[in-house]
């Protein structure tokens, strides 16, 4: 079985158990997860791997339009079961690359237009979780995720947070030449260097926003955007919410 729908998913808190995997996308806006006691979030740039029989608790954040496949292991070929034992061994909270928003931005229009066809929906399913697969378990992604010292690189990263940070200035960090490490970058972790130093910003914003009461300027300018307007404008973006609306979201 595998199916791919749409669904807003409500504020108040729910927890469950079912028997069979689910993947979790946002189209827009975010959720609360956490499964097995392993707490993350679902946005335009995570997604969320929910093993069979895990018990989880989730709570969509004002408005949010989710793309949820659920799919069991029953039936399926040796090469898929393989698949899934591999992406659901254990809750995840994979990023999503630029690429790969683009591909469920595709999936999401088409079963907007035509969901009640279960063909193009177990499709898109598929095409989904094997692009999912690929990130995470590629035959590239072992090699390279050891060329680029990304502890060092997220201490340096929180440290100069406030302000603007090159690529160039990364490499330099990295010991690498600018063109050499965006490649390399892109590769290990699935997003370029701009794109991370954007997603960083705006996980920070979120924490200060939602356990601070800093004003929504010192938050701006403590996490290194231009302004505050800027700010807005990337939560809106990004994450589908104002910082008004993420701060009184409870």
């Amino acid at each position: 079985m595998l199916k791919a729908r749409l669904i807003r998913l409500a504020d108040q808190a729910h927890e469950h158990t079912h028997d069979h995997h689910q993947l979790v996308l946002s189209l827009s806006g975010r959720a609360e997860f956490e499964v097995n006691g392993r707490g993350g979030e679902v946005c335009r740039m995570r997604a969320c791997l929910v093993p069979g029989d895990a018990d989880h608790q989730f709570a969509g954040m004002g408005d949010n339009r989710m793309l949820i496949v659920d799919l069991d292991e029953q039936g399926i070929s040796s090469e898929d079961l393989e698949l899934l034992t591999h992406l659901f061994e254990t809750p995840r909270y994979p990023q999503l690359d630029a690429d790969f928003q683009n591909l469920l931005s595709y999936a999401g229009a088409e079963l907007e237009r035509y969901g009640s066809d279960p063909l193009l929906a177990r499709s898109l399913g598929g095409v989904l979780l094997r692009a999912l697969h690929l990130r995470l378990f590629g035959e590239q992604a072992p090699r390279l995720l050891g060329t680029l010292n990304l502890e060092r690189l997220d201490a340096y990263i929180g440290e100069h947070l406030a302000r603007r940070i090159s690529v160039a200035e990364l490499a330099q960090v990295a010991c690498l030449s600018p063109s050499h490490f965006h490649a390399q970058f892109k590769d290990s972790v699935g997003l370029t260097p701009h794109q991370y130093l954007l997603k960083t910003r705006l996980d920070r914003a979120a924490r200060l926003l939602r356990e601070s009461a800093l004003p929504l300027i010192r938050i701006a300018e403590e996490c290194g955007f231009s302004s505050q307007s800027a700010l807005t404008t990337a939560m809106r973006r990004y994450l589908g919410l104002t910082p008004k609306r993420l701060r009184g979201a409870e």
